[in-house]
């Protein structure tokens, strides 16, 4: 999976540059091979929803009582929210430290005015976010298979919770053959996975070239700064808080941990999407981290949903760069704002393209910033997309470590 990004990085960016010199030719030919990607994305997709269903459902029928629920829970939901709140501490402190070193020149602000999205398009998809008790109603499904043909996972984890909770209520004789089907069914989908998974150099390759060619180096450069501190941020993230988690609390050293998530975390990059990277978590749960499956098939998929510490770092960063940007003065009063809106935005999900950028609606409102930055960061979302969610995809696997050395396996 590695050779496929890396190749795909390089000759896009190449293809790109050929571009330039009115040489397309290779361009044309990454974004013809584009739709490959598209169905390589598609088919671990197409797994993932499943997936969720019967890890789920087989992990807490298999807890056996509410209070081992409970327990669980509170520790994952804990760990979730903790780490969010460390996530935007820390990219406010590395935004205001690297972005003032960023002069944002009139021929870059218009490069990045031509990437940008449609401003009345982000205005109409973030009024389609759910808040307050809306949130709260939608998460209980009147049609569960409906939410799962739309993509709502929150509503089928409900869903499959309380038909978990209630399959671990029965008799020992009744609730077996329900367990037994559905592991059966987990393992069958993680084995078509598995075949995926065969092509993924490939797949991976058609994903990331197309991306590196339709952006080029001018909008790299452009905004060199912003993703030279969204990477460094999401690294220094993993580092002083994902990984020594693992070591200090599971006692798994980070070098174990890394090995086993690194095909997870090239998935998550290449994608965009936590919910692709899903087959590949719950693989490397059961084989590799060894995590009881009545715990990572819960906290995994709900950490595929809600938890997003790469996403809210990146959210804070945002923010910073958008005011350096318009030239606006963003103090420590408007980062506070700033960070509890993206907090709470963390507690949703939207269900929307780029919902990582779309999210950040409320935040500009609160702090007086132009909507139209979002339109920037809209345009250009691919390239921060890529490694915010290989973020989160480690913050999951992160999760599930975590909480599982005190739950004991049923």
């Amino acid at each position: 999976m590695g050779i496929g990004l890396i190749a795909g990085l390089l000759l896009g960016l190449f293809a790109a540059t050929l571009a330039q010199h009115n040489n397309p030719a290779l361009a044309a030919v990454l974004f013809g091979i584009q739709p490959v990607g598209i169905i390589f994305k598609n088919l671990l997709s197409m797994v993932a929803i499943p997936l969720v269903a019967t890890a789920l459902f087989a992990g807490l029928a298999k807890l056996g009582e509410l209070r081992a629920l409970g327990r669980l829970v509170v520790r994952t939901l804990a760990f979730f929210w903790g780490t969010s709140v460390l996530a935007i501490a820390l990219g406010f402190a590395i935004g205001s430290v690297m972005l003032p070193q960023a002069a944002v020149s009139p021929e870059k602000q218009a490069v990045l005015q031509a990437a940008a999205a449609d401003p009345a398009a982000i205005q109409s998809a973030a009024a389609t976010i759910p808040t307050g008790l809306q949130f709260i109603v939608q998460l209980v499904p009147a049609n569960p298979f409906k939410a799962a043909a739309d993509g709502n996972l929150l509503p089928v984890i409900v869903f499959v919770t309380i038909f978990a909770i209630a399959t671990a209520t029965l008799p020992i004789e009744r609730r077996t053959p329900l367990i037994n089907l559905a592991d059966a069914a987990t393992d069958a989908l993680i084995r078509i996975v598995q075949w995926v998974l065969v092509i993924a150099p490939i797949g991976i390759f058609a994903l990331v070239a197309p991306t590196a060619a339709q952006y080029g180096w001018d909008v790299v450069r452009a905004m060199l700064w912003f993703i030279a501190a969204v990477v460094i941020g999401v690294l220094v993230f993993i580092a002083v808080v994902y990984l020594p988690s693992a070591a200090l609390i599971a006692r798994v050293s980070p070098l174990r941990f890394l090995r086993a998530a690194y095909p997870s975390m090239f998935m998550g990059f290449s994608a965009t999407t936590s919910m692709a990277a899903l087959p590949n978590m719950i693989d490397a749960a059961d084989k590799d981290l060894h995590i009881p499956r009545p715990v990572s098939g819960f906290v995994l998929p709900l950490a595929a949903s809600i938890n997003r510490g790469g996403s809210a770092l990146f959210q804070a960063i945002a923010v910073l760069f958008i005011a350096r940007l318009y030239g606006i003065p963003f103090g420590f009063g408007h980062m506070l704002q700033a960070g509890i809106a993206v907090f709470l935005a963390s507690l949703t999900v939207a269900a929307v393209p780029s919902g990582g950028v779309i999210s950040l609606f409320p935040a500009f409102q609160a702090t007086g910033l132009p909507i139209a930055g979002l339109s920037i960061l809209m345009g250009l979302d691919r390239i921060s997309d890529m490694f915010r969610t290989m973020t989160n995809v480690t913050g999951h696997l992160t999760t599930a470590v975590v909480v599982a050395p005190r739950e004991p396996a049923k």
